[in-house]
């Protein structure tokens, strides 16, 4: 598939209807291949490329979190910041129904139910982010400044070296 013959996901349509730039690029996905595939098949940095991980609090209510490819998220800082007991990774099936996309293609964009979004403060910081288009093997490159035009965004700072 050639890069002007991509995808028209619902992400990509939000992205549209919010007037934001964005560059398609498609990369061969590879199961479990994670950020580190995405940033060396497209020859972006590997801080770059954002992650949009699907997780739930205690009462199961779901968020979403924006965290840089070369980093995890801090459970137990983002619960405690964000003021509650506990915060846990969705299981796919569930990440599945609350988005409406599959785990590895997951878009905060267009998202099936509207949920509430946290990103890594520092992500805003970049001048050029690659995020999930909406397909497995499916990027958009785009301003960093531009997620709140899509998303309302709160910022969060729990990040956290691999381990």
């Amino acid at each position: 598939m050639s890069q002007d013959k991509y995808p028209v996901t619902t992400a990509v349509r939000a992205l549209r209807a919010a007037g934001v730039a964005f560059e398609p690029c498609l990369y061969e996905y590879v199961e479990k291949g994670g950020t580190r595939h995405s940033s060396e098949a497209l020859g972006a940095p590997h801080h770059a490329v954002i992650k949009t991980i699907v997780m739930e609090n205690e009462a199961r209510q779901p968020l979403i979190v924006l965290m840089h490819g070369d980093r995890e998220i801090s459970a137990q800082a983002l619960a405690r910041t964000l003021g509650y007991k506990r915060i846990t990774p969705c299981d796919p099936d569930v990440a599945n129904k609350h988005t409406g996309y599959l785990v590895g293609g997951t878009s905060p964009f267009g998202t099936r139910k509207p949920l509430p979004v946290y990103v890594e403060s520092s992500i805003l910081a970049l001048d050029r982010i690659w995020i999930n288009g909406g397909k497995r093997g499916f990027l958009v490159a785009m301003a960093a400044a531009d997620l709140n035009k899509v998303l309302p965004c709160q910022t969060v700072q729990v990040a956290v070296a691999p381990s």
